[in-house]
């Protein structure tokens, strides 16, 4: 009796970086038109929830994901939810992205860590402040149906950020012991970081502590097709372990041009291994 065939996998389109050539509002008929169904994206608080919600309802489709308001970005921040003094801060961008997030039907809200001077002292401050509001965050979520999510950041795209490593994300959301905060893995910067990529997911996707995936590849953050990863093999361990969230397709298209380097999903899509 031959075992039941793998459900296929979901692959959202991150608006922030596919399409860019087009304005940002235009990119969502864009993904539509080349068959995805989920997107993702960095700040949609940069554009009226009613545009946005506009333009996914005309095209069809559902975000997945988006990351809450990270502090002053142009200034240098990348995160307010370890930094010790901005509580305030944090509090008020967790409360306006979940009400986004609920507005528009997205069912994850990234928060970013933020930087932090690699000094024993500042490191310890700055964790305590981290788990801390990730508690009350998660508190948040839950009363608001949503989940919010922690991604490990490799030092060398984003030199400085507090949270890097697999283990250290998993343990935190572990201690805290909410459904509602989950770790959003890039496997980007987990083989950056880690490597042993098959060992993680092995590990980590079973524990239902891992909410949302992101690929791209690797050293160059180019379409999931080429570089150091076994993509087949990825592909093929993912469907082994059953994952069944979405994938999100964060990466630098190689040709400038999302749609032209898209031929890796269409081969998955055209074997019925994707949607």
């Amino acid at each position: 009796m031959s075992s039941p065939r793998p459900a296929p996998l979901r692959f959202a389109a991150n608006l922030s970086w596919l399409y860019t050539e087009l304005p940002f509002l235009d990119r969502f008929a864009a993904a539509a038109r080349d068959g995805f169904t989920g997107v993702e994206c960095l700040f949609p608080h940069e554009h009226s929830t009613e545009e946005v919600s506009a333009r996914l309802r005309d095209n069809g489709l559902q975000l997945v994901l988006f990351n809450a308001e990270p502090g002053n970005w142009t200034g240098g921040e990348r995160g307010l939810a370890g930094l010790p003094g901005r509580e305030a801060d944090f509090r008020r961008v967790v409360s306006e992205a979940l009400a986004r997030a609920e507005a528009l039907g997205c069912p994850r809200v990234h928060l970013m860590a933020g930087l932090c001077a690699d000094t024993p002292g500042t490191r310890d401050r700055a964790w305590a402040t981290y788990e801390a509001n990730l508690a009350w965050a998660a508190t948040q979520a839950q009363a608001a149906g949503r989940v919010v999510t922690i991604e490990p950041i490799n030092s060398r795209d984003m030199p400085g950020y507090l949270l890097t490593r697999q283990a250290d994300a998993h343990a935190l959301v572990q201690r805290i012991g909410s459904a509602h905060l989950q770790v959003q893995m890039d496997l980007y910067h987990a083989q950056i970081v880690d490597g042993d990529l098959t060992t993680h997911l092995s590990a980590a996707l079973p524990s239902g502590r891992v909410g949302h995936l992101q690929v791209a590849a690797v050293p160059d953050r180019g379409e999931p097709d080429d570089g150091e990863l076994n993509w087949p093999w990825v592909w093929d361990e993912l469907q082994r372990l059953g994952w069944s969230g979405w994938i999100g397709c964060e990466y630098r298209p190689r040709q400038g041009s999302a749609h032209d380097g898209l031929g890796w999903l269409r081969a998955l899509r055209d074997a019925g291994r994707a949607i």
